[in-house]
C-alpha cells in the first residue's frame, strides 16, 4: 500500500497537500469518472482543511445530496497514514455501519475510481455477536420456535477444539441471522450482564475475535456512537484492569449524524444492576477460604440488596407508552440504598485484608471488586440532586433491572473527547437550530468550535411534495389506517413508514391486513429479522413496504423502491425518564425540549426520499396535531426544504 495518494514534500505542511490533492479529485479526478461534483462538496473539503490543520472540532452542516462522506473519507484515510493511527467513523447506529462498507458505497467508489486501497474495519457493538453461553442455555431450553441445534452445528470448527488457531474466521454477527426475529436474537447474543471475564470461550468468541481483527485497521474503524462512547466510558476502568481499550489510539473522529450524539451518550454513560447478577457474582467468593466475618457480610448484602430492588420495585411511576418505569427518591428508598451501599463498603474493606492472606482467587477477586466498585459509582448518583441522576426501572425474565445515568454528560465528554486535540468532525444534514451552532455544542461541552453549513443542490420543489391528509379525527386509528392505505396505494407501495414508537408499529402490523388496498402488497418490519436484511430486501422488491422505528437518519435508498415516505406520527420525544429528566431542567419544556427535537427528527425523515437529482415522490404527514394545532403546523412547514409547500391532498 502506498502511504499516501500523492506525492508527499517533508517540506510542506502534511494537511495543505492534503487540501490540493482533495482539490484535484474533485476538480478533475471524479468528473473524469462520471462524478457530478458540487459546488457544496467542494466548499466542505476546503473547511475541513483547517479543522483538521489545526487539530480542531467543526460543525459540518450539509444538506441532502452534497456528498460530504467522501469528503471526510478523504482526508480521514490521508491524515491516518500520516499518523499512523487509524481514523473512527461512528454512525447514528449499528444499521447505519454497513452502509459504509457494502459494494456500491462510498469507501468502495473512492477505492475503486481513486486507485486506493482503503483498510476499512468495522467495529460493530457487542450485542451484535452471538454469545457461546446463552447458545448453550437456549440448546438446552429447546425453543421450538428456533432450531438452535442447527445453528451451532453452523458454526466454525475452531469453536469447540482446543488446537491452535490459524488465521481470523468472522462469526456469529447478527447479520449471519437474519431470520431470528429481535426477539429471537436477544435470547443468544451478548447483553451488559454476560460475565466475560471468566468465559471460557472467550478466546474462541465471533467478538473477542472481531475485535481483534478491527484494532488492525491502518485506514479506518468504523463502529457506532453508543460503542464509541462505550469506549469513552470504560476506557480509565479496562486500562486498570489490564485490558485493551474497546477502540485503539486514533488520529481522529466522525460523527456521521452528529446531532445524536448527546442521546448516545446519556445510554452509555449507564449503569444497568440486577439482584440475581449481583447474588452469582458475589457468592463465588464463599467458594473460597474467607473468614467469618466477610462470609457473614456478603449474607447479609445478598438479603439488602433482594431488599433494595424490592424498594425501586415498590416505587416507581408507570409511563404512558414506555417499558421503562421511573424511580420516585423517597426517603424509604434511598435508606435501604444507603444501607446497601454501606454493606458494599465493608465488604470491600474485608477484602483488603482476605487479598493479603492470598486465600481468594486473584482474577475472581478483581472482577468482583470492579463489579462492587460500578455498583456503588452507580447508587451514588442518589445522594446528589434529582437533576443529576436518571433512574428507571424494567421487567425481565430474571426479575427487575435497574439503570441509573448521569443527569448530563457534557463535563465527561469534555473532559475526555473534546480536549484531546485531534481532528472531531460532526457531519449531518441537521444540527442548527434558527442557524445557530450553540444548542448542540453547549449540550455537549464544546468550548471552541468551527461551523459551517450548505444547501442541499437538490430541487425539491420539483422533486418533492409534502401532503398532511385530512380525515375525521373522530374515527381514530380505523380512520388513520384507511387514510394510509389511500397513499400507499396511490405509490403503489414503495414505501418507507416511520413510526415514532414500537407500540404504534406493532399495532399497525395487527390491523394492515383488513385493508383491502393492501391486498397483495408486501411488507417488511423492522423487529422482524437482522435490519440490514430488511432494507435490502425492501430495496430489492419494487413495490414493498418498510415499517421502521429507527430509521429515521442514514437510510439511503435511491431510485423507483422509495416514492413514498409516511410519517406516522410526529416524532416528538417519548415521556421516559431520559426526556422527563432534561424537561425538569428547562423552564418551557414544549418549546426547548419537545418542539426542537420533533423538529430535528421530522427533517432527518424527510431527508430520506430525496437521495439523487432523479428521485421523486410524496411525503405523507399524518400526525393529528397538523390538524388540531395551528402552531405545530406552522413549525413544520418552517422546516420544510425551500419551495416545498404543504398540501392537504
Amino acid at each position: 500500500m502506498k502511504p499516501y495518494p500523492f506525492t508527499y514534500n517533508p517540506g510542506i505542511p502534511f494537511i495543505q497537500q492534503v487540501a490540493d490533492w482533495v482539490a484535484d479529485v474533485f476538480y478533475e479526478l471524479l468528473p473524469a469518472a462520471g462524478f457530478e461534483v458540487r459546488d457544496e462538496q467542494i466548499y466542505m473539503a476546503f473547511q475541513l482543511e483547517k479543522a483538521f490543520a489545526d487539530k480542531q472540532t467543526i460543525f459540518a452542516e450539509a444538506g441532502v445530496g452534497t456528498g460530504k462522506t467522501l469528503v471526510y473519507l478523504l482526508y480521514a484515510v490521508c491524515y491516518a497514514r500520516y499518523t499512523r493511527k487509524p481514523a473512527v467513523i461512528a454512525c447514528a447506529d449499528e444499521s447505519l455501519i454497513e452502509q459504509l462498507v457494502k459494494p456500491e458505497g462510498d469507501i468502495a467508489k473512492l477505492a475503486r475510481h481513486l486507485d486506493l486501497i482503503i483498510d476499512a474495519r468495522l467495529g460493530k457493538s457487542p450485542d451484535q455477536y452471538l454469545c457461546l453461553q446463552k447458545l448453550d442455555q437456549a440448546r438446552v431450553q429447546a425453543n421450538t420456535d428456533v432450531d438452535w441445534e442447527e445453528i451451532m452445528t453452523g458454526l466454525p470448527s475452531f469453536v469447540y477444539s482446543s488446537a491452535p488457531m490459524q488465521s481470523f474466521h468472522a462469526y456469529g454477527d447478527r447479520r449471519n441471522y437474519p431470520q431470528l426475529t429481535d426477539e429471537q436474537w436477544n435470547a443468544v447474543n451478548w447483553d451488559p450482564f454476560q460475565d466475560c471475564f471468566t468465559c471460557d470461550r472467550r478466546h474462541r468468541c465471533g467478538q473477542t475475535l472481531s475485535r481483534d481483527h478491527y484494532r488492525r485497521a491502518a485506514d479506518i474503524i468504523i463502529c457506532s456512537h453508543d460503542y464509541y462512547l462505550e469506549h469513552v466510558w470504560t476506557y480509565d476502568g479496562r486500562k486498570r484492569e489490564g485490558q485493551l481499550p474497546l477502540l485503539p489510539e486514533h488520529s481522529s473522529v466522525v460523527f456521521d449524524e452528529g446531532h445524536l450524539l448527546e442521546s448516545a451518550a446519556m445510554k452509555a454513560f449507564g449503569y444497568k444492576m440486577k439482584h440475581v447478577i449481583f447474588e452469582q457474582l458475589i457468592t463465588r467468593l464463599l467458594q473460597n477460604e474467607i473468614r467469618e466475618s466477610l462470609a457473614v457480610l456478603i449474607d447479609e448484602a445478598i438479603v439488602q440488596s433482594e431488599e433494595m430492588f424490592n424498594a425501586f420495585g415498590r416505587y416507581n411511576l408507570a409511563i404512558a407508552g414506555s417499558e421503562r418505569r421511573e424511580i420516585v427518591l423517597t426517603e424509604t428508598l434511598l435508606s435501604e440504598v444507603r444501607r446497601f451501599r454501606g454493606l458494599i463498603s465493608a465488604i470491600e474493606e474485608e477484602l483488603v485484608f482476605e487479598g493479603e492472606l492470598y486465600t481468594l482467587d486473584h482474577y475472581q477477586l478483581r472482577i468482583v471488586e470492579e463489579h462492587m466498585e460500578m455498583m456503588q459509582q452507580a447508587l451514588l448518583l442518589f445522594e446528589h440532586s434529582e437533576s443529576t441522576v436518571i433512574s428507571w426501572v424494567e421487567d425481565s425474565p430474571e426479575g427487575l433491572t435497574l439503570t441509573v445515568m448521569p443527569g448530563t454528560v457534557k463535563e465527561i465528554l469534555e473532559k475526555q473527547v473534546f480536549q484531546l486535540r485531534m481532528p472531531i468532525v460532526f457531519s449531518s444534514a441537521t444540527m442548527s437550530v434558527e442557524s445557530s451552532f450553540h444548542y448542540l455544542a453547549d449540550s455537549l461541552g464544546i468550548d471552541h468550535y468551527l461551523s459551517f453549513s450548505v444547501d442541499s443542490p437538490y430541487a425539491y420543489q420539483e422533486q418533492m411534495e409534502v401532503i398532511a391528509p385530512q380525515w375525521p379525527l373522530a374515527e381514530g386509528f380505523e380512520g388513520k389506517m384507511k387514510e394510509a392505505a389511500r397513499m400507499l396505494h396511490r405509490t403503489g407501495g414503495r414505501a418507507l413508514i416511520l413510526f415514532r414508537t414500537r407500540n404504534e408499529l406493532r399495532q399497525f402490523k395487527e390491523q394492515v391486513k383488513a385493508e383491502p388496498l393492501l391486498d397483495g402488497m408486501s411488507f417488511y418490519y423492522e423487529g422482524d429479522g437482522e435490519i440490514s436484511h430488511l432494507i435490502s430486501a425492501f430495496q430489492q422488491e419494487e413495490e414493498s413496504v418498510l415499517c421502521a422505528v429507527s430509521l429515521w437518519e442514514g437510510l439511503d435508498v435511491p431510485g423507483p423502491s422509495l416514492k413514498n415516505v409516511m410519517v406516522w406520527s410526529l416524532p416528538f420525544p417519548p415521556l421516559d425518564p431520559v426526556f422527563n429528566a432534561r424537561r425538569k431542567a428547562v423552564t418551557d419544556p414544549y418549546q426547548e425540549i419537545d418542539m426542537p427535537y420533533m423538529l430535528l427528527r421530522l427533517r432527518q425523515g424527510i431527508g430520506r426520499l430525496i437521495r439523487s437529482r432523479e428521485d421523486s415522490g410524496i411525503i405523507v404527514l399524518l400526525g393529528e396535531e397538523l390538524q388540531t394545532n395551528p402552531v405545530v403546523m406552522h413549525k413544520v412547514i418552517s422546516v420544510l426544504p425551500k419551495g416545498v409547500e404543504l398540501k392537504s391532498h
